[in-house]
């Protein structure tokens, strides 16, 4: 959010301070740079093509996202599942981690219960595409009849505010969130059949 102003979306409305972002969303920028590094390192490549994207314009009203599903790279009818990794730095000391969207597919809040529990994880499912404090990019792609999962640890004080920076970030939980999710993707990618949309 720059220097934050009026018009910024910043909620230290007087502040000239920089905001770094550091949870919203460079934690999800990471957590994409670090799942595509685990997977490009694999020895057993994915049996499916995996597409990592960082997209502009999110707080803007889903910009990027819905400019990718009007003009994609790969055909959306060969689009199996969007992962969405928006502010995953603060996992709290019960280990909650939302994991939204998990009734967009048949079978998947069972897959993310399951690796949840063996990661030591306390997963809190949403089976919509939104928990009520707002949407994210995989809400442009659910739209076009594309299963979704959006992993968050959820709102807090620095929340668009300049103390949302490095220091607060939890890296031992977003190491093990990025195992979670490394899991849950090679699961989705195995799978012989694409998960199937729910309504």
């Amino acid at each position: 959010l720059g220097r934050g102003g009026m018009t910024s979306g910043s909620l230290a409305f007087f502040s000239k301070d920089i905001h770094n972002g550091a949870d919203d969303n460079a934690s999800g920028t990471s957590m994409v740079l670090e799942l595509a590094r685990r997977l490009g390192a694999r020895r057993d490549p994915p049996p499916r093509r995996v597409v990592f994207m960082a997209f502009s314009g999110e707080e803007r009203g889903l910009l990027g996202s819905q400019y990718y599903v009007d003009h994609p790279l790969i055909p959306l009818d060969r689009t199996v599942m969007m992962i969405n990794c928006d502010m995953v730095g603060r996992l709290n000391d019960k280990s909650e981690l939302t994991m939204v969207g998990t009734g967009t597919s048949t079978g998947i809040a069972a897959i993310v219960d399951a690796l949840g529990q063996s990661a030591g994880l306390k997963i809190k499912k949403v089976s919509g595409v939104t928990d009520a404090f707002g949407g994210s990019d995989h809400e442009s792609f659910y739209k076009k009849q594309i299963p979704v999962l959006f992993a968050f640890t959820g709102l807090h004080g620095d929340y668009h505010r300049p103390s949302d920076d490095a220091d607060l970030i939890n890296y031992s939980g977003m190491a093990r969130i990025a195992d979670y999710l490394e899991l849950i993707a090679l699961d989705v990618v195995r799978r012989p059949r694409r998960p199937a949309y729910i309504k």
